[in-house]
């Protein structure tokens, strides 16, 4: 990790911190989806990401895909390394990154692409006669900035240039976010503080007039506790802070009178502890210095989305596993939705120098 000896006032956490809370939270009183441009942009970064439900953990290691994340946990442990992550969705959607590591006069720069292909579609005309097929891909091309401000505190940020493309219409945006991140010196105790896809969108699919639409704009604190003497490493997220209402119920069902009793029979709600619990993301890892390590998440939110009531099964569980070889590291991991399909992710990380001959 880079040590800079540069203080900063005290001032400016506290700015930073208010920033965050205040300046990006937004008033949003209904669910997460349908009310933003780029969804892609929340989709996992990585295999390890996926196989800790989808979200990085707050530890700065050698995972480059968690800087893409987290612009604060760039460090001098990524540098010359190379990674490479693909992923399958349901229906062939796939989607990935492709990212490296360097180093910079005050700190270390994370240059990165994610893409995201769609596939190819049948085009029809009014009459439902079949036309010419279509593609459609998003992608977004940026880099995450980390500078080390003191032996335990280090703030990050990242900006990108957003594409989408749809048959004949297209959008671009601008992406940021800024983070910071503190690490205890015996290295067991990570904390983040995170404000993603903070930006704009330049121009909608119909034209510059379109463009009013917002980006999935989200507020994340996490910790995450290594044991001393056991190679075991627990995480708590709290996700989507700047929204306090995610869970959704149909606002158009009304109350009913139940025939027997008379009595009022409520619409279905969220209640406190049930909006609570969705915010929450838990991880656990198996961190050894050998070859194999074993990843496990679970988001609360995402099972209650998508389990099928009658089969609710593993939904929101992801598992992942990590194979550390001399010249590069392999990393699966796979996100279970529902028994309607699930997200496999694969990663490839290596250091170029690694492959010379000595």
């Amino acid at each position: 990790m880079l040590i800079c000896r540069s203080q900063l006032p005290m001032k400016l956490y506290f700015f930073l911190l208010w920033l965050m809370v205040n300046v990006v939270t937004i008033p949003v009183h209904a669910q997460l989806g349908g009310n933003y441009v780029y969804g892609f942009l929340n989709l996992p970064t990585g295999a390890r990401a996926a196989g800790l439900g989808g979200y990085a953990s707050p530890t700065a290691d050698k995972t480059l895909d968690f800087a893409i994340f987290n612009p604060s946990l760039a460090n001098e442990s990524m540098l010359g390394n190379y990674s490479f992550q693909q992923a399958i969705l349901p229906s062939g959607i796939t989607f990935g990154t492709i990212s490296t590591a360097l180093l910079v006069k005050k700190g270390v720069l994370v240059p990165y692409i994610r893409h995201v292909s769609y596939g190819s579609f049948q085009g029809y005309d009014a009459t439902g006669n079949a036309t010419n097929t279509f593609s459609a891909f998003d992608f977004q091309t940026g880099a995450s900035y980390s500078y080390p401000i003191n032996p335990v505190f280090t703030l990050g940020v990242n900006a990108g240039i957003i594409g989408s493309y749809l048959e004949t219409y297209s959008s671009y945006g601008l992406s940021g976010g800024f983070a910071v991140q503190y690490h205890h010196t015996s290295e067991l105790i990570h904390a983040t503080l995170l404000a993603r896809n903070v930006g704009v969108q330049l121009k909608g699919y119909t034209g510059i007039d379109d463009a009013l639409n917002s980006l999935p704009l989200e507020i994340q604190s996490s910790i995450s506790i290594k044991l001393k003497h056991a190679p075991l490493r627990f995480t708590f997220i709290g996700h989507h802070l700047n929204q306090w209402k995610i869970g959704y119920y149909d606002p158009t069902i009304l109350p009913k009178i139940d025939g027997l009793t008379g009595d009022t029979i409520q619409p279905p709600s969220v209640g406190f502890v049930e909006q609570l619990g969705r915010h929450l993301v838990m991880q656990a890892e198996l961190v050894t210095n050998g070859v194999f390590q074993l990843r496990i998440g679970f988001d609360y939110h995402r099972r209650q989305e998508l389990k099928l009531e009658q089969a609710p099964g593993i939904s929101g569980l992801s598992f992942g596993v990590g194979l550390n070889f001399r010249k590069f590291r392999l990393d699966y991991g796979f996100m279970v939705y529902s028994k309607a399909g699930m997200n496999n992710s694969i990663g490839l990380s290596t250091k170029l120098s690694d492959w010379k001959k000595h």
